[in-house]
């Protein structure tokens, strides 16, 4: 997904304590969809916490926030408890979400080369367009600069 205008992928994904989430169902309201790469590690507590801290604004802004990623969602579930985190995940265990994002990547790390999931965020309109995409993302910052993307909807 090179072209940030453009309809985004469908899906339904478990939610670690709540029924499946279905994009498409979720319309009229804006989504916000940040992609991250593993459960309690330092960058991905950072920004669930940051998106979590903010749940309240996003909503305010009539948006929804869910995080994805591909651990399971006991996982999740931990991770949620172990943080306290507000902001509800997804997990993409079949990994299909990620990859019809276009966030699998090959990665590296210590010259070692890797598949995984590049940290990236999309604003997704209520008419179900994709309005902007955040590709490799920083995470300070982050969570504060696409809230000021859903405010000026």
């Amino acid at each position: 997904m090179t072209d940030p205008i453009q309809t985004a992928p469908d899906f339904t994904l478990p939610q670690d304590g709540g029924p499946s989430v279905t994009l498409s169902s979720l319309r009229p309201a804006p989504v916000v969809l940040f992609f991250y790469p593993r459960d309690n590690t330092s960058g991905c507590t950072t920004e669930a916490l940051a998106f979590s801290s903010l749940l309240d604004a996003f909503s305010a802004a009539g948006a929804l926030v869910y995080g994805i990623s591909k651990d399971s969602l006991a996982s999740h579930e931990k991770f949620r408890t172990k943080q306290g985190l507000s902001v509800p995940l997804l997990s993409d265990a079949e990994n299909t979400v990620c990859e019809d994002y276009g966030v699998w990547k090959q990665k590296s790390m210590y010259g070692k080369t890797f598949w995984g999931i590049e940290r990236s965020t999309f604003l997704i309109g209520g008419d179900g367009q994709i309005l902007q995409a955040w590709r490799k993302v920083k995470v300070p910052g982050h969570a504060e600069a696409v809230l000021d993307a859903v405010t000026a909807l």
